[in-house]
């Protein structure tokens, strides 16, 4: 069985109406846990409330409930620390300086150094290298990132994440602006990424246990505990037939309530879209399909 990495319980955001006391729920008594080793993705339709549950993972919301990481809430965690959890990719960027390709990927590393006073790790750059590579950005990385179109950016953005290096992705559609191809070597990448040991590093196992000091000596990987986890992803897609082709579960949302929670086939049945979509999601679907069918 594998490891629970991340655990969602009674997760609830209420934003007010108006300028009156009252308040409506966005999310409400959302519930949920990620394992090592999966991939989870978050559908539903507009307003379902999946970008919020990003956002609280990512500390970048109020909201109460209780989000845990191997047990200990997120909430007690530094930005530092969490830098080197979770790894975000947020649905807009924005970007008004003139920065290079290279030097967008590199701010992923950040959480490695501090402050500027830390040493750069000795893998800076080969991570860097990595990320550009796997991104298909390495011929471009010196342009100036105001010069890319939307597709490109998107990859910029998603090789500043794999740099970044974290125990577990968070995307919020990922394959927004993506052409097929692109849409095609992201997930392919997401799998290969999933399916690769995570570095044996003393923050995954050890960071979860006290505050972290930047000042404090940090203790060499090779003492890292035997059971660092391994890597998870959770993605928000819109278009379920990526989510019935690559998830592992699938968390399905309507009207920030969940309504499914379980492998694809549990889960993104015919019942349950057409309740929730108000259409014969699988008729629609076949229709697609049947056109892209020989003769």
């Amino acid at each position: 069985m594998m490891d629970e990495l991340l655990n969602v319980q009674s997760l609830t955001v209420r934003v007010p109406i108006r300028s009156g006391a009252s308040s409506r729920a966005i999310l409400d008594d959302v519930n949920f846990s990620l394992a090592s080793g999966e991939h989870l993705c978050i559908v539903g339709p507009n307003g379902a409330g999946k970008s919020t549950i990003v956002n609280s993972i990512a500390q970048s919301i109020a909201y109460t409930g209780r989000i845990t990481y191997l047990g200990r809430d997120l909430k007690e965690y530094r930005s530092v620390q969490l830098a080197r959890i979770l790894g975000v990719l947020s649905q807009s960027h924005e970007i008004s300086y003139s920065f290079s390709v290279r030097e967008v990927v590199r701010m992923g590393r950040y959480a490695y150094t501090p402050t500027i006073f830390s040493p750069r790790p000795a893998d800076d750059e080969e991570k860097i290298d990595e990320a550009l590579s796997l991104t298909g950005l390495s011929s471009i990385e010196d342009r100036s990132v105001l010069t890319l179109s939307g597709g490109e950016l998107q990859r910029v953005f998603l090789a500043q994440l794999f740099a970044q290096d974290p125990q577990i992705l968070v995307l919020d559609e990922p394959a927004n602006h993506l052409d097929l191809q692109y849409q095609m070597q992201l997930f392919s990448l997401l799998e290969k990424w999933l399916k690769a040991p995570a570095p044996q590093r003393e923050d995954a196992a050890a960071l979860q246990r006290a505050p972290v000091d930047s000042s404090a000596p940090r203790r060499d990987s090779s003492s890292a505990d035997a059971s660092v986890p391994q890597r998870a992803i959770i993605s928000v897609v819109h278009d379920l037939s990526l989510a019935m082709t690559f998830a592992d579960r699938v968390l399905l949302l309507h009207e920030g309530r969940v309504r499914g929670f379980g492998t694809p086939k549990e889960v993104l049945t015919r019942e349950n879209l057409e309740s929730i979509y108000g259409m014969d999601v699988y008729a629609w679907m076949n229709r697609l399909l049947s056109n892209w069918q020989p003769g």
